[in-house]
């Protein structure tokens, strides 16, 4: 640092500044600063600058999920992305972990509490989690994608609006005409699966039919054959996410129903394969990019202190193609 300043002819506390961002440096001064470091070939010290800053520049994302279902669920992938991105244009970086047992949960926690993150996104919880509760009680600033199932004081969360979706969805699949609405619900032990469940149950007319399923393609087939059996006469279908929705429009014709004639359907996430099922899906689209975004802009203002933020609920909307 010392020989970058000698270069740029500045103190080593202005080439402090220039290497934190900080606003007081006229844009001069800069671009003499930043020709010297690009001249003398100089490199931060990372490890350095953790001890001074107690910062690491550096987010974990938690994914409660094993690899193959993160790979296989285009929600989860598009917060990985969105987060991502919006990570692209900041010196912090990011890094992806998967919690698929209570030894790696173990872990995790240590290594949170450790000092290696300035922050964590955890996303999927499942049941009443006591990891961010905990983390939130150690002063780790954590953002939770989705509304956690139980309470924890102080804990940030964006979540989309998911009573109000499955709400609009089944209103809609009976303003077509359709009296014997069924639905395949989420997993009960995730605030996503509670959620929509809990919107069909508010709309649905007559008696509820409901069949849970895990969010995933295979749980949605099963589901559909289980609602053929009990339900043969049923006329519309809610499913609580895109794809168990395909999956059910595949069991459906190969059971001889037509969709969406004899059986309309329709579909949450608006994923791209609500684009490629056959025939396009009718689904409720909630902002996965923008909740990765928001999520990932909270946890940035939260490890800055002064600077508490809120719970955020996103809006959702019904896109109408071919299946309802």
């Amino acid at each position: 640092m010392e020989t970058v300043a000698a270069v740029a002819g500045v103190s080593r506390a202005t080439v402090s500044r220039v290497i934190n961002n900080s606003p007081k440096v006229s844009p001069q001064v800069r671009e003499a600063v930043e020709a010297a470091i690009a001249a003398t070939g100089y490199v931060p010290n990372r490890a350095a600058r953790t001890l001074v800053t107690r910062r690491t520049d550096s987010v974990a994302l938690v994914i409660q999920e094993p690899e193959a279902h993160l790979f296989g669920d285009p929600y989860l992938t598009g917060i990985v992305r969105s987060v991502s991105e919006e990570l692209s244009g900041t010196d912090t970086q990011l890094v992806l972990m998967m919690v698929k047992t209570d030894a790696d949960q173990q872990r995790l926690e240590r290594y949170l509490r450790g000092g290696h993150v300035d922050g964590a996104l955890l996303v999927s919880l499942h049941g009443d989690a006591q990891l961010p509760g905990r983390l939130v009680g150690a002063g780790i600033p954590v953002v939770v994608g989705g509304r956690p199932l139980g309470p924890t004081a102080g804990l940030v969360y964006v979540d989309a609006d998911n009573v109000g979706g499955a709400r609009l969805a089944t209103r809609y699949l009976h303003d077509l005409g359709r009296s014997r609405v069924a639905t395949i619900a989420g997993p009960a032990d995730m605030c996503a699966g509670v959620d929509r469940l809990a919107g069909y149950l508010d709309a649905v007319e007559g008696e509820p039919v409901v069949v849970h399923g895990d969010f995933t393609r295979a749980s949605g087939t099963a589901a559909m054959r289980e609602l053929l059996e009990r339900a043969p006469g049923l006329d519309a279908v809610f499913a609580a996410s895109d794809l168990m929705a395909a999956a059910a429009l595949a069991v459906l014709r190969e059971s001889g129903r037509r969709v969406p004639d004899d059986v309309a359907v329709v579909g949450f996430d608006d994923v791209d394969a609500a684009l490629w099922s056959d025939p396009p899906l009718t689904t409720v689209h909630q902002p996965v990019h923008e909740q990765g975004r928001r999520m990932t802009r909270l946890l940035l203002d939260a490890a800055i202190p002064g600077r508490p933020a809120e719970p955020e609920i996103l809006p959702t909307r019904l896109v109408v193609r071919a299946s309802a």
